[in-house]
């Protein structure tokens, strides 16, 4: 028994060339606030640690943000509004409203983690390693928003939607202080 292939329109492309360029760009907003709680801790630490430390995450943070979260932004939001051009009739949709406040949102966030770089760059430490650790978690929650509006369009259970992200961030914010009181009993943790 054949199967029948199925034709792959450029529809197919620009949507897997999107999906590629949001994991990638989520892959370095994951790790860029991880590497500043680095720069941070490091930024504590006694001479000539410090100095070699924070060079090295200077380097590091700066590879990743314009080699690969900066282009993936730029790429999956271009490639975000080719899908618009392709699909016009998603901008009818309330879900696709919703979906494009949380990508604003991201957005903001993006601009405040090249803030925060910005400022780590030149060795200005504003924030805490506790302040960073709870930030990390802010992209997590809005991939799961989007995540969730996108798989489950207009089935999407806005009360349960909204409970559900609570609770998760709820969870995150408990691993954060679990993590932190293992840390405090094992600094090596």
């Amino acid at each position: 028994m054949s199967m029948a292939k199925p034709e792959i329109s450029l529809y197919d492309y620009i949507k897997a060339l999107h999906l590629i360029f949001v994991i990638t760009w989520f892959a370095g907003l994951f790790y860029i606030p991880r590497l500043f709680i680095y720069h941070i801790e490091a930024s504590k630490k006694p001479s000539p640690e410090k100095e070699i430390l924070t060079n090295q995450l200077q380097m590091m943070t700066k590879r990743l943000w314009y080699i690969i979260t900066w282009p993936s932004a730029v790429l999956a939001i271009l490639f975000a509004v080719w899908l618009l051009v392709l699909m016009p009739g998603w901008l009818q949709q309330p879900w696709m409203h919703i979906k494009l406040g949380f990508v604003l949102l991201l957005i903001a966030y993006h601009l405040k983690n090249h803030q925060i770089f910005k400022q780590l760059q030149r060795n200005e430490v504003k924030y805490t390693s506790n302040f960073m650790r709870i930030w990390n978690e802010g992209a997590t929650l809005i991939l799961f928003a989007i995540v969730f509006l996108v798989i489950l369009k207009t089935s999407f259970n806005w009360i349960f939607g909204v409970i559900g992200i609570l609770v998760l961030g709820i969870l995150l914010m408990l691993g954060i202080k679990l993590y932190k009181r293992i840390r405090n009993r094992n600094p090596e943790a």
